[in-house]
């Protein structure tokens, strides 16, 4: 390989880096749009990437797995502050430290993710239950002036 392919492979001018991926790279293994990696770039989920001398960002492949993790999470009801602190507790405990403090630390997050799942399953049986008395005390024949929904939205039902 010639002393300019070289050059340019190492500084991303040219031929793709062995490891490094550009961000529609990244993002479409992810399976999200670029405009949300870099929100998650903003955000601090992501390091902030080193740069070609044209300005492209460089991911390290292991961003598209820190990408699926955000996503699982999410998916399980995590706030992004959430994540950013389940991260750190990933990348500040590393594997030869005291494994079960950190695997307590993340447990009991968990849990206290199920407890708010749960108040927040409460709230909505509790909202459900006071709608289907509501849609029950409404006849839907009648005008709005006398509608029972209407009334007890505007307060004059308790």
């Amino acid at each position: 390989m010639s002393p300019t392919a070289v050059r340019d492979e190492v500084s991303g001018n040219g031929a793709s880096t062995i490891g490094v991926l550009k961000i529609g790279q990244v993002a479409r293994q992810a399976g999200l749009g670029v405009e949300t990696v870099r929100f998650y770039e903003r955000q601090g989920l992501l390091e902030e990437p080193p740069r070609t001398d044209a300005g492209y960002r460089q991911y390290p492949t292991e961003t598209v797995s820190r990408l699926r993790f955000i996503q699982r999470a999410k998916a399980l009801g995590f706030s992004l502050a959430e994540i950013k602190e389940l991260i750190s507790l990933r990348l500040d405990f590393p594997a030869d430290a005291d494994a079960d403090a950190d695997a307590g630390e993340v447990r009991s997050r968990a849990q206290g993710k199920i407890d708010e799942i749960e108040a927040k399953i409460g709230d909505l049986r509790r909202m459900k239950s006071a709608l289907v008395k509501l849609v029950s005390a409404c006849d839907g024949a009648s005008s709005t002036d006398y509608c029972p929904i209407l009334t007890a939205l505007e307060g004059d039902i308790p």
